[in-house]
């Protein structure tokens, strides 16, 4: 084995650890900020909630990337534009579940969406491992027998809507990778902003004026919008969508572990079995993804 092809493994290795980083972070972001702004809902309801979330996050991003400065051709607009409107509705529909199910439990519904993407574009015996894993936690994670009658189904269907909404955020994510990052996650927001506003707006009144719940609404900006997206970004670009689907199994896990943190919520030891199997799968997905492009590349003649 050469130099050089020993060079362009690294590389391969590298190029892909970082959207699997930048992914993982994104979560993490998320999950925190989600449970933060959950602890808004009695202020200004879930629909304010989420107009903080969008419209901060979007006057952040406008500021920091100045997407005006890039050219933006009619085709690419509208692909932001899908990927904007999906974005402001995949997260008002969240937030609504979320009034009455628990972060978990709301994200595992959700995830239903992504994971029908990775099963669509699979091909691979291993990819179909990893599915299972991912399954199978998510099933341990929502309540069965009794239990699962105190699960409220408005707060499902919100959530099961909001899960189809996730499927076509990656899909339209995917179609605006060959925009500038920041341009694309920062308009994508601009035009999310569009959607959830006038909803916000419409429910808080004037609630959403408050100084003190300004304040709230740009930590929950920051950590739910502003910084995910434009993580996610970097990874839509360069992870392939099935990929990026089983890895984003790992969000129910962090939701969970994030709503007994911040919020108090209560798991079972099945539920805590789920989360690693959860872990196990988003794992092995990274891993196997890396090592396809660790694959030597045949040296030229």
């Amino acid at each position: 084995m050469t130099a050089a092809t020993l060079n362009t493994g690294r590389n391969a290795s590298a190029s892909n650890l970082l959207p699997i980083l930048s992914l993982i972070a994104a979560m993490a972001s998320l999950c925190v900020g989600t449970s933060f702004a959950k602890s808004l809902f009695p202020e200004v309801g879930a629909q304010g909630t989420t107009a903080y979330r969008i419209v901060i996050g979007a006057i952040i991003l406008l500021a920091f990337w100045r997407p005006w400065r890039f050219p933006l051709t009619a085709r690419n607009a509208a692909k932001i534009a899908l990927y904007g409107v999906t974005l402001g509705c995949m997260n008002l529909l969240f937030y609504l579940a979320l009034r009455t199910l628990p972060l978990g439990i709301a994200i595992a519904i959700e995830f239903t969406g992504p994971l029908t993407i990775a099963v669509v574009l699979s091909r691979r015996a291993i990819d179909f491992v990893w599915i299972a894993c991912a399954m199978a936690g998510l099933l341990l994670l929502i309540p069965t027998g009794q239990s699962i009658h105190d699960l409220d189904p408005v707060g499902i269907g919100y959530a099961m809507a909001a899960a189809v909404c996730w499927a076509l955020y990656i899909i339209f994510g995917k179609m605006a990778g060959n925009v500038h990052g920041g341009q694309a996650t920062s308009l994508g927001l601009v035009a999310a902003t569009l959607v959830v506003l006038p909803v916000g707006a419409a429910h808080a009144g004037m609630a959403l004026l408050d100084p003190k719940l300004i304040l709230a609404g740009i930590a929950v900006g920051i950590l739910s919008s502003a910084l995910p997206y434009s993580l996610e970004m970097v990874a839509l670009r360069r992870l392939p969508q099935k990929t990026f689907g089983v890895l984003l199994s790992m969000e129910p896990a962090m939701g969970a572990l994030a709503g007994v943190v911040v919020l108090n919520e209560h798991l079972t030891q099945t539920q805590w079995l789920a989360i690693c199997g959860i872990i196990v799968a988003s794992a092995g997905c990274a891993a196997t993804a890396q090592r396809r492009n660790k694959a030597p590349v045949p040296a030229p003649d």
